[in-house]
C-alpha cells in the first residue's frame, strides 16, 4: 500500500518554474505543476509510509532554492 499527498508551495517571485522542475526531478515525485493562485507549484508524491513522504518533503523538496513555504495535504480515502 502507497500513501499519497499534494504538497502546495509557494515561491519566489519568479521562480515557480525553476522550483516545478527542480522537485518534478526528485524520487517520489509523481507530478510537478506551475499553478495560480495562493500558491505557485502543486506537487503530487508517494511513498510507502506518511513518515517516508514527510522524510521527502523535508529533506529532499523543502531544500529545493527558491521555496517560502509548503503546506502538505495528505490524500485520504472514505
Amino acid at each position: 500500500m502507497t500513501v499519497q499527498a499534494y504538497i502546495l508551495v509557494q515561491t519566489e517571485v519568479g521562480k515557480a518554474a525553476d522550483v516545478a522542475r527542480a522537485i518534478g526531478d526528485l524520487s517520489g515525485v509523481l507530478s510537478s505543476v506551475d499553478v495560480t493562485g495562493p500558491y505557485d507549484v502543486i506537487v503530487q508524491v508517494e511513498g510507502p509510509s506518511v513518515d517516508q513522504l514527510g522524510t521527502l518533503v523535508v529533506s529532499s523538496v523543502q531544500a529545493v532554492p527558491g521555496i517560502t513555504r509548503t503546506l502538505t495535504c495528505p490524500v485520504v480515502s472514505l
